[in-house]
This record gives C-alpha cells, sequence and structure tokens, in this order.
C-alpha cells in the first residue's frame, strides 16, 4: 500500500500545480486580451504553461490508467475486499479533480476564443467590414484572416493597426483550437470521458 500511496500524493501534487498554471493561463489571457499588440514574451510564456498543462495532464492520465489497469489483477490476487476498496476510492476521488481542473482549464481555453474571436469582429468593424459569427467562423476554419481582410486597404494607421491585430488574433485562436482539440482527444481516451464529455471540452459541437 506504501507503493500506491506514494503514486496518490504524486498524482495529488501534481493536479495541483496543474491547477496553478490554470491561473497563471487565466491572468495571460486578461493580459493578452487587454492590449492590441501584446508582448511576444507574454505569449512565449502562455505557450510555455500550456505545454506544461498538456505534459503533465499526460502524466497524470497514464498514472490513473495505470492504477486502474491494475485492480483486475487485485481482484484476482490476493488483495482485500477493503483494501481493494480503499485504492478504488483513492483513484475515483483523484480522477474526479483531474476531470474538474482540466474542466476549468478547457473552459478557460474556450472563453479565450470566444473573447479573442470578439476583438476580431471589432476590429473587422473598425476597418469598415461588418461580418456575422457565422463569417467569422468561415474565416477561422478557412486558417486565414485574408478571406475578409484581402480587399481592405490600409490607408491609415488605425487600418494598419486593426489588420495586424485581426491577423495576430487569428494566430492565437489557431493555437487554442489545437489545444482544446488535443484536450478533448484526452478525455476520450479515458474510460471516464463517457461520464464527463458533458461536461468537458463542449466546445459547442465544434471539436471534431
Amino acid at each position: 500500500m506504501d507503493d500506491f500511496f506514494h503514486q496518490v500524493e504524486e498524482i495529488r501534487n501534481s493536479t495541483a500545480k496543474i491547477a496553478q498554471y490554470v491561473e497563471e493561463v487565466k491572468k495571460n489571457h486578461s493580459i493578452i486580451l487587454s492590449a492590441p499588440n501584446p508582448e511576444g514574451k507574454i505569449k512565449e510564456e502562455l505557450e510555455d504553461l500550456n505545454g506544461e498543462i498538456k505534459k503533465t495532464a499526460n502524466k497524470i492520465r497514464a498514472k490513473l490508467k495505470s492504477i486502474e489497469q491494475s485492480f483486475d489483477q487485485d481482484e484476482s490476487g490476493n488483495r482485500t475486499s477493503v483494501d481493494l476498496r480503499i485504492r478504488r476510492t483513492q483513484h475515483s476521488v483523484l480522477s474526479r479533480k483531474f476531470v474538474e481542473v482540466m474542466t476549468e482549464y478547457n473552459e478557460a481555453q474556450t472563453l479565450f476564443r470566444d473573447r479573442s474571436k470578439g476583438r476580431i469582429q471589432r476590429q473587422l468593424e473598425i476597418t469598415g467590414r461588418t461580418t456575422t459569427d457565422d463569417e467569422l467562423e468561415e474565416m477561422l476554419e478557412s486558417g486565414s484572416p485574408s478571406v475578409f481582410t484581402a480587399d481592405i486597404i490600409s490607408d491609415s494607421q488605425i487600418t494598419r493597426q486593426a489588420l495586424n491585430e485581426i491577423e495576430s488574433r487569428h494566430k492565437d485562436i489557431m493555437k487554442l483550437e489545437t489545444s482544446i482539440r488535443e484536450l478533448h482527444e484526452m478525455f476520450t481516451d479515458m474510460a471516464m470521458f463517457v461520464e464527463t464529455q458533458t461536461v468537458c471540452c463542449g466546445h459547442g459541437g465544434r471539436v471534431k
């Protein structure tokens, strides 16, 4: 049991670490959204945080799956029913906490995407281009903002700044799409996904 509880402690600490990273991600999102052209350093820091979350989450997922797989051996082995029940309870608590933290991360990513999309819409209005939500989604899915900006003449500094921000926000969203999709795949790979899919990764049905 000592080895098991050591694993439990490792998973608990790693999950707490992700929770801290998520708070930092939210702060960076706010900074990026409040500045027309945020410093590259902030975006690099955000990328690093997202990378750490992904790496740590994958390790936690692997450990949880390993523990779950060990239950079958325990049932056919010499584990007492009390011992096994303790292990299952611990695994359930850890899994729920992990899903809770990753759901919060997914919600932060989705909110950032929606608010970034809103910024693009406002900047397009500055250039004299009015777009619907569907048209914006079309632009995002095309992978290039030039679908709507190609015929805009940057004849003033304001228009040029708006076009620069549109391009920058579009790149942010492209990275987000990848992150949200990877998160969805992570939960699909876990047995608990069936129970959590209505809560987590519910990106408007857009994640494929």
